[in-house]
C-alpha cells in the first residue's frame, strides 16, 4: 500500500537519511516506496519553502530536489542552502535537459542530477554514489602544472587562486590528476563518480565541461584535454 506523503514525513530504519523535495505527489510518493524498500530513511517537502527549512535544519545524507517547485524554485533554494554554508549532496530532478540549465544548477551548487523521466534504480546508484563522494583518497598534495588538488581537505588551487568546485568535479579531478598525463577512459571516469551501472556519457560530459570551467576557462593555459572517441587527459600539452 502507498504510503501517505506529508512535508514533514519522518521514515524509521537504518540507512541513509534523505530529504525529497518533490511537488508532484505521485513522483515523490513512487521515489519514497522504492528507496525506503531498499532501507533508506525517508523524509518529504512539497515545496521550495518548507523544504529549504527543512534542509538548513540538518541531518540528511543527501537532498533529491526538483527543479519547478512552488513557493521557491529549486535553483533559488540549492543557492540559498550553500550560501548557508550547508554542503549536503544534492542530487538535481529536472525535465530541462539542456547544458545551459544544469550548468546553472551545478553553479549554485547541485553535485549531480538526472532527467525525467528516469529509472529508479538509477536514482538509487546516483545517490548512493553522491554519499560515498564524500570519503576521497588521502594522500599527499596532487600537481599538475600550476593546479593543486589536496585530498585531505578538499582544496584546489591554480596559480595560487583557490577554485571551487563540485563534488563530481572533486573526483573526477583526482582522477585525471592520479593518472596524468596517461589518458583516462570514459569508462573509468563513469566508474569513479557512480560505481558500477550507473551515469550516462552525456552527464559525464557535463561535468567534465563543469570541471573545465572552474580549472581552465579563467587561464591562459589550458590543462583538462578531450581525447576525442576515448576519454580526458590532464597534462601541460594535449599530447603529453
Amino acid at each position: 500500500m502507498q504510503r501517505k506523503l506529508t512535508d514533514e514525513n519522518h521514515g524509521r530504519g537504518t540507512g541513509l537519511r534523505i530529504l525529497l523535495i518533490e511537488d508532484q505527489r505521485d513522483i515523490a510518493a513512487n521515489i519514497w516506496d522504492f528507496l525506503e524498500l531498499r532501507g533508506f530513511v525517508m523524509d518529504h517537502a512539497a515545496d521550495g519553502a518548507n523544504g529549504l527549512r527543512m534542509a538548513l535544519e540538518g541531518g540528511y545524507d543527501a537532498i533529491i530536489l526538483d527543479l519547478g517547485l512552488p513557493k521557491l524554485d529549486g535553483i533559488d533554494l540549492c543557492r540559498a542552502l550553500r550560501r548557508a554554508n550547508r554542503d549536503t549532496p544534492v542530487l538535481m530532478l529536472t525535465a530541462r535537459d539542456t547544458l545551459e540549465d544544469k550548468l546553472i544548477g551545478f553553479a549554485e551548487g547541485a553535485d549531480d542530477y538526472v532527467v525525467k523521466p528516469f529509472a529508479m534504480k538509477e536514482l538509487e546508484a546516483r545517490i548512493r554514489a553522491l554519499h560515498r563522494r564524500g570519503r576521497m583518497q588521502h594522500g599527499d598534495r596532487l600537481h599538475v602544472a600550476d593546479l593543486m588538488l589536496d585530498p585531505l581537505d578538499y582544496t584546489v588551487e591554480r596559480a595560487g587562486e583557490r577554485l571551487t568546485l563540485t563534488r563530481a568535479g572533486l573526483v573526477l579531478l583526482e582522477t585525471l590528476m592520479r593518472k596524468s598525463p596517461n589518458l583516462v577512459r570514459h569508462n573509468d571516469l563513469a566508474h569513479a563518480l557512480w560505481g558500477d551501472g550507473a551515469g550516462d556519457i552525456a552527464t559525464l560530459h557535463t561535468h567534465l565541461s563543469v570541471l573545465r570551467a572552474a580549472i581552465d576557462r579563467p587561464f591562459k593555459t589550458h590543462l583538462l584535454h578531450t581525447v576525442h572517441g576515448f576519454g580526458y587527459r590532464i597534462a601541460e600539452q594535449a599530447d603529453g
